[in-house]
């Protein structure tokens, strides 16, 4: 006789959800073997085994995927929708467990076992059944999914198993928990374990209406903000204001979050744009909030480049640029080096020293182009503001950044190469100190916490390479000086200013003044007369000038249709720029009484100084004219006074200061002189007067006097050279401390001259006087 507990039934797997005994639910089915299924059980007794997934994302499932536990259900109503699924009304019946399998191919069917319930005690059972109707209840009034309807319907129930399986149903669990319920037959447990989750539920619903309620007045504060912000624009509207800056204010926002400043900028940017939102916009102040937070978001705070630290490549762009200047651009080579070992090294501040024209700008452009960085250019000239460099105080009206911040934010990075032009030509007044304000800027120690009066906020100058440049080192206040490294560009000789022309002035003539390369030719014989009888400087600025304007004479020639080629020879040169402007060697033509040849150092590079002395009757009295400054005037005194202490040594009259007159000048008045370098001239050239011996004319000397005839050393002597050389002085004196500097002197000029190094006037005097 077989089993009443044992069915053979077919088997419906359910993803996500479980069916308890006494339980009606509709199911949508749309599985092939799921529908087999439940056609199988329409034709036996309607019934059907119910059983979940392990895992619901599983699409065929076997017997290993499910739980062992299930429901027999009812299968009450079967219907098919339009989209080819059927939506079944199940009624649960018991709990069963699936005991083997009997088929599985176009459907499960299983062989089940029934499980009854496993009473306990009575009263136990009623007690628990009471207190977990008390714990549905406060359940329920804390739920926001259940109501009041729900409990009615629970409360009459019975039956302790039946009463534990429609309140199950009832909650939101996990399957795997509702699992656990399903598969407790013993009532008692059952009730516990239904308590104890219920108990757990109402503590979690508890703590999540807290949440919801801190929630729900966080957003009705919100909620009114907003409200009122829409009424604070519409009335700005009313008044006059276009948009109630609604537009205004949120592209400003979004600039800000995708800004790169760092966060404690980012907090104060969000603060001024929060006082911009709710200041009207008539105001004026609301023009400087706005202002200033454009400038917060535009400056660069974390950008940088990445330096090319290939030093082959920064070799060859510097010297594709610039020719010569061989200390400048070792300087740059060993910075990159350092900079390739490290990794973090400081930008270097460096003071590029020297004449006009000789490429000092030009250089700055050039090392940012062979290390790869932004490039960016400032004019000192003339600025007497501090505010310049620092920026005004945003109290005033038209407040804006300083200068370095303005490049800063041109140089769109961090660390680009950044030049200070003409740093010697700040001035102060009333308004302030400039070259002070720019202590900060220059310090390596101080300037990566630079403060600028209207950003407020600090800002990194540590990465940035600062290049100054200067023609005077003397203009220059000493503290300022102090923080850069100084690198001295002399002039250039005649054979760098030939190159010079031949491979960078000509060739960018020729492109800018609408020539073809080979429209117009400059010989070698006409560059040098151009070089040595056109131009008279340390640089060649003058010289590209010139080949300027023979380009434009050219350029003339050529659309005229005079000539298709214009070939530049030493005499067409007079016709296209006229008379020679300078005479091509400065020396006395011959040997002269009372007049010597100094050699002078100024900004615009050397030049030669010729010193005359003429001694008239009188009574001694000691006349400077020449326009000459303080220090000059000192040489000269302390050279008349040795000159009085050695009359026996020179064979001059002991009393001659107290019958003549002796008046020292220096040609050209009109132009100031000062420095310490012409003592031993003027010594030389009163020598030479009252003793009527002539100085050589093919000597030039430089150098300071002591009132016992010793000779000090002076500065600049390449430059001093190099003037001398344009002006063919073939012997040069120099003080014997000097002979260090030589090795700065191109090679090319030393071979055509000759310098004497002494120490003592007396020295100067045998090389210099002819006769004895």
């Amino acid at each position: 006789m077989p089993d009443k507990n044992n069915m053979n039934l077919p088997l419906l797997p359910l993803r996500g959800l479980l069916v308890f005994p006494s339980m009606v639910l509709h199911l949508d089915v749309g599985r092939e073997r799921s529908i087999q299924a439940l056609e199988r059980a329409m034709m036996e007794e309607n019934l059907i085994f119910l059983v979940a997934q392990k895992e619901s994302s599983m699409e065929e499932p076997s017997i290993d995927d499910l739980y062992q536990m299930g429901t027999i259900a009812h299968v009450k109503q079967m219907l098919k929708l339009p989209n080819g699924t059927f939506r079944v009304l199940v009624e649960g019946q018991d709990r069963a467990k699936i005991n083997t399998v009997i088929h599985d191919d176009e459907m499960l069917i299983v062989d089940v076992e029934k499980l009854e319930d496993t009473h306990g005690e009575a009263n136990e059972e009623t007690a628990l059944m009471r207190s977990l109707l008390a714990q549905f209840e406060e359940y329920i009034q804390i739920s926001t999914k259940l109501t009041r309807e729900t409990y009615d319907t629970v409360i009459d129930i019975e039956q302790p198993g039946r009463l534990a399986d429609i309140i199950t149903s009832h909650l939101s669990l996990k399957l795997k928990m509702k699992q656990e319920l399903l598969e407790t037959t013993d009532i008692k447990n059952r009730l516990q374990r239904l308590i104890h989750i219920i108990s757990n539920e109402r503590e979690v619903l508890t703590i999540e209406k807290k949440i919801g309620q801190r929630v729900k007045k966080s957003m009705e504060k919100t909620q009114k903000e907003y409200y009122l912000r829409e009424q604070l624009r519409a009335i700005q509207k009313e008044l006059g204001d276009k948009d109630g800056k609604t537009g205004d204010v949120a592209s400003l926002k979004e600039k800000i979050q995708t800004s790169d400043m760092p966060e404690r900028v980012q907090k104060v940017a969000y603060k001024e744009l929060d006082r911009f939102e709710k200041i009207p916009q008539t105001s004026a102040e609301s023009s400087v909030i706005r202002n200033y937070i454009e400038w917060l978001v535009t400056l660069p705070w974390t950008k940088e480049t990445e330096d090319n630290l290939d030093i082959a490549h920064a070799d060859s762009t510097l010297n594709e640029d610039h020719y010569g200047l061989d200390k400048v651009k070792e300087r740059i080579l060993e910075y990159l080096a350092v900079q390739h070992l490290t990794q973090s090294m400081k930008g270097p501040i460096l003071c590029l020293v020297g004449p006009p024209g000789v490429g000092k700008t030009s250089l700055a452009k050039s090392i940012a182009r062979a290390i790869n960085r932004k490039f960016v250019r400032i004019s000192l000239g003339g600025i007497r503001d501090e505010a310049e460099i620092r920026g005004h105080r945003r109290t005033y009206i038209g407040a804006m950044p300083g200068r370095i911040m303005q490049g800063m934010k041109k140089a769109e990075t961090i660390n680009p190469v950044f030049l200070l032009d003409e740093i010697d030509k700040m001035a102060s007044d009333f308004r302030g100190d400039p070259s002070s304000a720019m202590l900060e800027v220059l310090d390596p120690e101080q300037n990566h916490t630079f403060s600028d009066h209207f950003i407020e906020e600090t800002y990194d100058l540590s990465k940035v390479m600062f290049i100054a440049t200067a023609n005077n080192l003397q203009t220059i206040p000493r503290p300022l000086l102090d923080r850069m490294e100084v690198i001295s560009l002399a002039g250039y000789t005649e054979l760098e200013k030939q190159y010079i022309a031949k491979e960078h002035l000509l060739p960018k003539q020729i492109k800018e003044n609408g020539l073809q390369k080979g429209q117009l030719q400059l010989r070698e014989d006409a560059l040098l007369k151009l070089i040595r009888q056109y131009t008279r400087e340390a640089g060649v600025r003058g010289l590209e000038r010139q080949i300027a304007s023979i380009c434009r004479k050219a350029a003339k020639i050529i659309i005229s249709e005079e000539r298709k080629k214009v070939i530049v020879t030493e005499k067409q040169l007079e016709e296209l720029l006229g008379k020679p402007l300078f005479r091509y060697g400065m020396m006395e033509e011959e040997d002269q009484i009372g007049t010597a040849t100094g050699l002078a150092y100024t900004a615009a590079g050397g030049d030669t100084l010729s010193i005359e002395v003429s001694i008239v009757p009188g009574k001694g009295k000691l006349t400077l004219t020449g326009k000459l400054g303080d220090v000059m005037q000192e040489s000269a005194q302390a050279a008349f006074s040795y000159v009085r202490s050695r009359v026996d040594k020179f064979s001059i009259d002991p009393e001659f200061h107290q019958k003549n007159d002796i008046h020292i000048h220096v040609p050209e008045g009109a132009t100031p002189k000062d420095g310490p370098s012409a003592g031993i001239t003027i010594a030389t050239a009163i020598v030479s007067a009252l003793t009527n011996r002539a100085v050589r004319k093919e000597v030039g000397m430089t150098g300071e006097i002591t009132l016992r005839g010793r000779v000090l050393p002076i500065g600049g002597l390449k430059e001093k050279s190099l003037s001398a050389h344009r002006a063919g002085i073939t012997t040069i004196i120099m003080p014997k401390d000097n002979e260090k500097d030589l090795e700065d002197i191109p090679h090319s000029v030393r071979e055509d001259l000759t310098f004497i190094p002494v120490q003592h006037l007396d020295t100067v005097l045998e090389h210099a006087l002819l006769g004895e």
